[in-house]
């Protein structure tokens, strides 16, 4: 294993660094007529779009730079390590730190090949398990060197004392059907469309951070259905139906739709206020007379104004997140607040 290998790794706060993509409400972006045209008047016309944009590139840039100072000291670990025993790195490294790892055992070698026979090119055991020993004690070397670097970090007392990008924030009222605690330190604000197929695949990532962070963070729902999704409108119309009865029994309607997405026909979201105990007759009547669709366009238009133009689509403390993003991305997001606020 080469030693550089082994380091790399739906549409419709105080000291932060300044960053050059940062522009204040102030700042002078145009000229018209001889009349100055400010970056506060373009953002307002654009909602939340620019906000969007420019947390995306400035949480990118902090990562590649966070990536780039562990590289650093990481290396800068290692080469002091081996220095004190006289060595170069790649004598450490081959010598040392390949030499502590075992050889993989036959029991080992076996089960990885069978596990992964298809990926053998049609190669028996013998003709390739000199391969997949080289593979294995290589794995287990990374896993080593892992270990390696973090008693390291532990012994030379090393923090990454990066600051954090000062991240734009849009204000969203967080008002809606709400789980965890009132003065929780995190605020997830969610515009959600419960027959988008990307709002049913982040519903577990959800659901995940939410019982891993459990009492930290405070999650709002707000409903923003798409039109092209026909039974879409009705089932936020359910949903706040069942908030009426209370919020407990909204989540549970809430999963139910969320985990039955091809059945939310009227006569479905019907059947599953009854199972779940909701007073039917009182939830009927609220759904058939549609007296909850004001409510329903008030969270859109509150949507649209943020700058949401998709689902789902998610304001952490108000930071923007968009769309279905994978649990670590949610999770950076929220370790990030929950640091910002100490």
């Amino acid at each position: 294993m080469a030693l550089g290998l082994a380091l790399a790794g739906c549409k419709t706060g105080s000291q932060a660094q300044q960053s050059p993509l940062s522009l204040r409400t102030a700042d002078q972006v145009a000229v018209v007529d001889g009349k100055s045209v400010t970056y506060g008047e373009v953002e307002k016309e654009q909602g939340g779009k620019l906000a969007q944009a420019e947390v995306k590139a400035l949480t990118e840039l902090y990562d590649v730079r966070r990536n780039a100072v562990e590289q650093y000291v990481t290396k800068r670990l290692l080469e002091q390590e081996a220095k004190a025993k006289g060595q170069t790195l790649e004598q450490w490294f081959d010598k040392d730190l390949l030499g502590m790892v075992p050889a993989p055992s036959d029991e080992e070698m076996k089960k990885f090949y069978e596990q992964n026979k298809s990926q053998m090119g049609g190669k028996s055991y013998d003709e390739i398990k000199e391969r997949i020993a080289t593979y294995l004690k290589q794995q287990k070397g990374r896993d080593q060197l892992t270990k390696v670097v973090d008693d390291l970090k532990q012994k030379h007392g090393v923090q990454i004392t990066l600051a954090q990008p000062n991240l734009p924030r849009v204000e969203v009222a967080a008002t809606g059907p709400s789980r965890g605690p009132e003065n929780a330190p995190v605020t997830i604000v969610e515009f959600s469309d419960f027959q988008c197929p990307y709002c049913g695949r982040e519903y577990p990532v959800v659901e995940r951070l939410m019982k891993e962070y459990d009492g930290k963070v405070r999650l709002v729902f707000r409903h923003f259905p798409l039109e092209f999704h026909p039974f879409a409108q009705k089932a936020a119309e359910a949903g706040a139906c069942a908030a009426d009865q209370g919020g407990e029994k909204f989540w549970k309607l809430h999963d139910r739709m969320f985990t039955n997405q091809q059945k939310l026909a009227v006569d479905d979201l019907k059947g599953y206020a009854k199972e779940l105990g909701l007073d039917s007759s009182r939830f009927e009547k609220c759904l058939d007379s549609g007296e909850k669709r004001a409510l329903v366009e008030a969270d859109e238009k509150a949507g649209q104004e943020a700058g949401v133009s998709g689902t789902p689509a998610f304001f952490v403390n108000g930071v923007f997140i968009n769309g279905a993003v994978p649990y670590e991305q949610f999770k950076d997001a929220v370790d990030r607040e929950l640091k910002r606020k100490g």
